[in-house]
């Protein structure tokens, strides 16, 4: 019998599985919600998260969790390990304060992180090793792992709109930093897979490459995206970026990566077109407006619609045009499963 997870595996080798997967992205904005506990206690106690996570496969056996197994402080981690002051509560993710605004600064002082020791890095790393080994007993285990991209690590370091005017003012100073966080987020990385017995896929996430010019991303951004995908070939690798950016999308699919989960706002057809079959698509139902608010029916049938658009041909993973937000129905989840069920069983 096919698993979901072979199924998702063949279809971000733009193969065609005997069903569509489906695939959501998880994490601490919903889940501690989800399960009705303080989010803080979600990130302390590992028989709590275990517990947590164990029970989305038992409640959805035919949902691909991605990354699934995910130890993280909500967007703390990366920006952590160069110094920047997160501020953790009971009923949300923690937020993050811009350590400085100066570009100047951050192109004469910042090093590579060091994930063995650096901000909260280290903890996530302890907590894969000992957590795989619990896993692996059960059968289970970490199969992939997860970054925050460049561009968005760089913007909890010194605000947003600092490193916007930087791309224009200053493309080469941005280009330094984003080139350190990069070659820190390869090490990222490798000490998350270290931490595992069988990892098979990696996650980069970085909505704020979708504000970017075409001009701006393929001379200063696209090298560092490539770079890091480069740096895990033969795993797969998904990038999640749910910023509407319809004029990046074939530039885009050069980086590198194999799956795209991507903006409800950018039809799905649209994406495909643009990106022909050089990546996988995952998505695209909108998760606020449909995955939270609307019913089961209406989800049901803009999962059949997005699926009649993309999945013929192979390369389409069922998803949401983001990960899961707070307050979404499980019922809604059903729907995208039934959707994809009924219509693997089309004439």
């Amino acid at each position: 019998m096919t698993t979901p997870w072979e199924r998702f595996v063949l279809a971000a080798r733009r193969g065609e599985p005997d069903q569509v997967p489906v695939a959501l992205i998880v994490d601490s904005p919903w889940l501690p919600g989800y399960a009705g506990i303080d989010t803080r206690d979600y990130y302390l106690f590992p028989d709590q998260w275990l517990a947590i996570n164990r029970g989305l496969l038992d409640r959805y056996p035919d949902v691909v969790w991605i990354p699934g197994w995910w130890i993280e402080y909500g967007m703390a981690t990366e920006p952590s390990a160069f110094g920047a002051k997160p501020r953790f509560y009971a009923d949300r993710p923690p937020s993050i304060e811009p350590v400085v605004s100066d570009l100047d600064f951050w192109v004469r002082a910042i090093k590579p992180a060091n994930p063995r020791e650096d901000g909260l890095m280290p903890l996530v790393v302890r907590l894969y090793e000992v957590l795989d080994e619990r896993l692996r007993a059960e059968g289970l285990g970490v199969r992939m792992v997860c970054s925050r991209g460049p561009m968005t690590i760089a913007s909890y370091l010194m605000g947003v709109m600092p490193l916007m005017e930087g791309l224009a003012l200053d493309p080469d100073g941005v280009g330094h930093v984003l080139d350190v966080i990069s070659e820190s987020i390869i090490r990222w990385l490798q000490a998350q897979l270290d931490a595992v017995h069988a990892p098979e896929a990696i996650m980069v996430l970085d909505d704020l490459v979708g504000m970017v010019s075409k001009r701006h991303y393929q001379a200063i951004i696209e090298p560092h995206l490539r770079r890091i995908f480069d740096a895990f070939d033969g795993l797969i690798r998904v990038y999640h970026n749910d910023t509407p950016c319809p004029h990046l999308l074939s530039a885009l699919a050069e980086a590198n990566f194999d799956v795209f989960n991507f903006s409800h706002e950018t039809d799905i057809a649209e994406v495909k077109q643009a990106m022909g079959h050089r990546v996988a698509l995952m998505g695209n139902v909108a998760p606020l407006d449909l995955g939270v608010r609307g019913t089961p029916e209406q989800v049901y049938r803009a999962a059949r619609e997005c699926l009649d658009k993309a999945a013929p041909g192979g390369g389409m993973v069922l998803s949401l045009g983001g990960g899961v937000a707070p307050d979404t129905p499980p019922e809604n989840i059903d729907a995208l499963l039934r959707a994809a069920r009924d219509w693997g069983q089309r004439p």
